[in-house]
């Protein structure tokens, strides 16, 4: 298969990514140093070359993130909508926008983004990065409205938040309650090519219960 994996910089993206490689699938993880996601035209160009040298995609994990938050309702600042307006929705309007061609000529594509239960449980203190999450899902369920029919699915991974072995490293102590851990997450994108399109096409799997 071939793999695309965007925010492939962090311990999320080479989680997802070493997961894929260890199955012999062809993985093009890319970051901010390798392509900027913001800019529609690069993005269009990294399709082509995809298109190019593979003639389709069989995957799409869409792993750009980001949070910010305040210390009340009445604090937030729209600088962090902004920040996170651009992280977190406008990346993934570039790269489904761009991929959405090739993941068609797909027979078992997949497309995935990993959201937050604060999208659905929005906290006073989080509101700009509870409302990019939500835009994001529902970006991505018109996504998945218009690969209904054929062999490729749009879904949308739920976790609280992901941890990862450097940060128990560094704090043992802590038990990160209800944190999905990264190689998890990796495991669920993995795991969706193992159902049928038409059963996980435009919905949420929730991975913390």
């Amino acid at each position: 298969m071939i793999i695309l994996v965007t925010g492939a910089g962090g311990p999320t993206g080479a989680a997802v990514c070493g997961y894929f490689d260890k199955k012999g699938d062809t993985v093009i993880g890319v970051d901010k140093d390798d392509v900027d996601l913001l800019d529609r035209a690069a993005v269009a160009e990294l399709a082509a070359r995809v298109e190019r040298e593979h003639g389709r995609v069989d995957g799409v994990v869409h792993l750009v993130g980001g949070w910010r938050g305040s210390r009340s309702f009445a604090e937030t600042s729209l600088d962090d909508w902004d920040v996170l307006h651009d992280l977190l929705i406008r990346t993934l309007q570039h790269v489904s926008l761009a991929f959405e061609p090739l993941l068609r000529r797909s027979d078992n594509g997949r497309f995935v983004i990993v959201s937050a239960k604060a999208a659905e449980a929005p906290s006073a203190k989080g509101a700009p990065y509870a409302a990019a999450k939500a835009a994001a899902e529902s970006w991505t369920f018109s996504l998945a409205d218009a690969l209904k029919g054929t062999g490729s699915a749009a879904t949308v991974l739920v976790v609280k938040a992901l941890v990862n072995d450097a940060m128990r490293a560094a704090d043992p102590e802590a038990e990160f309650p209800g944190f999905t851990h990264v190689d998890d997450l990796a495991a669920a994108v993995g795991g969706l090519y193992d159902r049928p399109a038409a059963e996980i096409n435009g919905t949420r799997l929730d991975l913390t219960s």
